[in-house]
């Protein structure tokens, strides 16, 4: 349980875990369409392995899983209308540059604490600009299907190389299936959630 509980334990001590309430539909910004297909089918992939649902637009947002790509920080702000999605978006730029962060991420929440939008931030530094574009879609695949811990994967990453090609960690991947049981609640907020968590993902082993 310990193991589970980690992946939603945050820096401050609080646990929660909160999955999508709503299909996903995704739109990428800043790329070829061929790097745009291979996001959106790590998306489709990954969604499909929750047993979750996209769809072709939101009644409410159009997208809710925005993925942006950059080269510098500072291109976020000449972003048409970013600021009305993203509060105090002038801010967050400062602190991405000053943090020198090549990644980012925010959710938002429906009334119910699911979550109804993600954004992704992409700075295509040295780092990145060496990962596949597979890998690296798969990567952010994972990391917005859940609201994880912010230290979730400080230490490993949620995939792992197969015959040269990325893959989602076995367990990994039961915790994504497990937390998207329909008998599981959108959000928790008391540790004892993982021990739930950890009875489906010992039912799949």
């Amino acid at each position: 349980m310990n193991d589970l509980a980690g992946y939603f334990t945050r820096s401050d001590g609080t646990y929660l875990c909160a999955r999508w309430g709503r299909p996903i539909v995704p739109v990428v910004f800043g790329v070829d369409d061929a790097t745009l297909s291979v996001f959106k089918g790590a998306i489709e992939a990954i969604v499909a392995l929750a047993g979750h649902k996209m769809a072709e637009t939101d009644g409410e947002l159009g997208a809710n899983l925005m993925v942006f790509f950059c080269r510098d920080w500072h291109e976020l702000s000449d972003v048409p209308h970013l600021d009305r999605l993203v509060p105090e978006l002038d801010a967050l730029v400062a602190r991405l540059q000053a943090a020198q962060a090549n990644q980012y991420r925010i959710f938002r929440f429906d009334p119910d604490g699911a979550v109804k939008a993600a954004f992704v931030f992409l700075r295509m530094d040295q780092h990145l600009e060496a990962v596949p574009a597979d890998t690296l879609a798969l990567s952010q695949a994972v990391q917005t299907i859940l609201l994880w811990s912010d230290t979730a994967f400080m230490d490993a990453s949620p995939l792992a190389i197969l015959d040269g090609a990325a893959v989602v960690r076995p367990e990994v991947a039961q915790v994504i299936r497990a937390a998207y049981d329909p008998v599981m609640p959108v959000v928790a907020h008391d540790p004892a959630h993982a021990l739930r968590l950890a009875a489906r993902v010992g039912k799949m082993q």
